[in-house]
């Protein structure tokens, strides 16, 4: 690939793809509903790979996700009901956006540093939703309930931070147990556990990923357990 513009070999691969979803079975039945569960396999694979600080490991897990997208948008190519899209159209999806919510790089606004570009980005990411009249009612209303629980109390305490709702809202244990729309109440161990989320938020830490650090502590403790009961 020596000389080859950056990016020439995702021509390649949306080459092959094709080739394999006219000639592989396989591939050839698979749907959007059937791959799903492998689009979150891959990413949790990737994400292994990062924590695990073997640069070639992520390279190739970044590949598998990076398949999934193409395996995606080759699926939606074939769609005749008028809802089909295509790779290019994913792609120039994701540039037209980095372009518009990027003013201070590819326009002739000026920042005064990383935390104002985020600010400039909800503002820029409110009004497209404004006018394209899907506004949400809620500021939380479009973070994704399907995601870790842990990853999900971090996501809805940190949009509701930048949109200025009191941090006291978070104590769940000082406002009682019964939640507002009724169903299953928040017990003292919920509580806590989404306090521990604020706590690690105050730190600059990811709760996601301590859990998952300490998680690798545990596993390595009980293998060495492990192998010292068989000397």
């Amino acid at each position: 690939m020596t000389g080859d513009r950056p990016g020439a070999a995702l021509l390649r691969l949306v080459e092959v793809m094709d080739t394999l979803r006219v000639s592989c079975p396989w591939d050839a039945r698979q749907t959007h509903e059937s791959l799903a569960p492998h689009l979150l396999e891959e990413c949790y694979e990737a994400l292994d790979a990062l924590e695990s600080g073997d640069p070639a490991a992520l390279r190739d897990e970044l590949g598998d996700v990076l398949l999934q997208v193409v395996f995606h948008a080759r699926i939606a190519a074939e769609a005749t009901d008028g809802t089909g899209y295509t790779i290019d159209d994913v792609a120039e999806g994701i540039v037209a956006k980095l372009i518009r919510r990027h003013p201070h790089v590819f326009a002739d606004v000026t920042v005064s540093g990383a935390e104002e570009v985020k600010r400039n980005w909800d503002a820029i990411k409110a009004a497209e939703r404004a006018e394209a009249g899907d506004a949400p009612a809620s500021v939380l209303d479009t973070v994704p309930f399907g995601q870790p629980a842990l990853s999900l109390a971090a996501q809805l305490q940190h949009r509701a931070e930048r949109a200025g709702v009191p941090a006291d809202l978070a104590d769940l244990a000082s406002r009682g147990s019964a939640p507002a729309g009724g169903g299953r109440g928040v017990s003292d161990v919920g509580a806590e556990l989404f306090a521990l989320v604020a706590r690690a938020r105050d730190a600059g830490l990811d709760p996601e990923l301590e859990l998952r650090a300490a998680a690798r502590a545990y596993r390595d403790r009980v293998r060495a357990s492990e192998h010292a009961g068989r000397d």
